[in-house]
């Protein structure tokens, strides 16, 4: 597989970009895993190469799924090196943080035409850090963003709350629901706390082309349903030039991947990222039904596009 690695200081962004063996004029931005280089990276470029696209993976850093007021403009400058080799078709995909980032991203880049947002938030989220401080593995930022446009932050709900209580209620969330990780109680205690902002939603009606949200209603992480169904609402009320489909589901977790994305990853073993939640080792076979209708569905997305 071939890679071209990317940094800010001298492409304008942090990425890797793996063209696809045979020709086409479209590529997909992807931001999967902790790093562009890391193995869930790699199996979403493998997934999207079979599809007949050329793969662009983006993260904020080497080896960190750390956002804070992530620079918008890195799009924009991804969205340059995507002409400069003859790609017509821009899209981009995301899950959880980084499905909200992709609807972040393309509200502020039409050249982007299919919006792929597995598990996303319809707000965009107070920026956090993962460097372990005090022990504790994720921590709010103080007054950041996850993502900033022209040097500023943009407005963010705010977490409930701060450090170390934060992670100290993320664990302790997970523990009583006995899941590796949980935060829906978090997130909803954020929006009680402070009223979600009109400057704090995505403006998802300045998406160009295809939407495409992927949900499941036994998340644990946030309410995505709910936020997604919001996002529906915004749509009908104000004129977009999108079509959008979304695929809510009673199951899959938090992690609605593909099927086939999985098994490039866990040959073996692609069930074993539902296991990680109490529902997915209650319905595995529901949540293994759901990743396979995700992937038809999506592929046929992808290769009509």
């Amino acid at each position: 597989m071939k890679i071209e690695s990317k940094t800010p200081e001298i492409d304008g962004f942090y990425g890797a970009y793996y063209p696809n063996s045979k020709p086409t004029d479209k590529a997909m931005i992807l931001m999967l895993g902790d790093s562009s280089d890391d193995r869930l990276a790699k199996s979403g470029v493998k997934w999207i190469h079979g599809l007949g696209c050329h793969a662009l993976a983006m993260s904020p850093a080497q080896k960190d799924y750390g956002h804070h007021n992530y620079p918008l403009e890195r799009f924009g400058a991804a969205i340059s090196f995507l002409r400069s080799r003859g790609i017509n078709k821009l899209g981009i995909a995301g899950a959880s943080t980084t499905g909200m980032l992709a609807l972040v991203a393309a509200s502020y880049y039409p050249d982007i035409t299919l919006t792929i947002a597995m598990s996303p938030s319809d707000f965009i989220m107070e920026g956090f850090y993962r460097d372990n401080k005090d022990g504790m593995r994720e921590r709010p930022g103080d007054g950041e963003s996850t993502v900033s446009w022209k040097g500023e932050p943009l407005s963010y709900l705010p977490f409930a709350y701060r450090h170390p209580e934060y992670w100290k209620e993320i664990e302790a969330e997970g523990k009583a629901g006995k899941d590796l990780v949980a935060s829906r109680k978090l997130f909803d205690e954020s929006e009680r706390r402070h009223p979600l902002q009109e400057s704090e939603k995505i403006k998802v009606e300045n998406i160009k082309g295809r939407i495409v949200f992927v949900g499941a209603e036994d998340d644990v992480l946030w309410d995505t349903c709910k936020y997604i169904r919001r996002m529906e609402e915004r749509l009908a009320e104000k004129p977009h030039d999108s079509t959008y489909l979304s695929l809510i589901y009673e199951h899959g977790t938090h992690f609605v991947f593909p099927e086939s994305l999985l098994k490039i990853m866990l040959p073996v073993g692609a069930d074993l990222m539902s296991l990680a939640f109490k529902a997915g080792r209650e319905y595995p076979k529901e949540c293994k039904a759901v990743r396979i209708d995700i992937d038809n569905k999506l592929s046929e997305i992808i290769r009509e596009w």
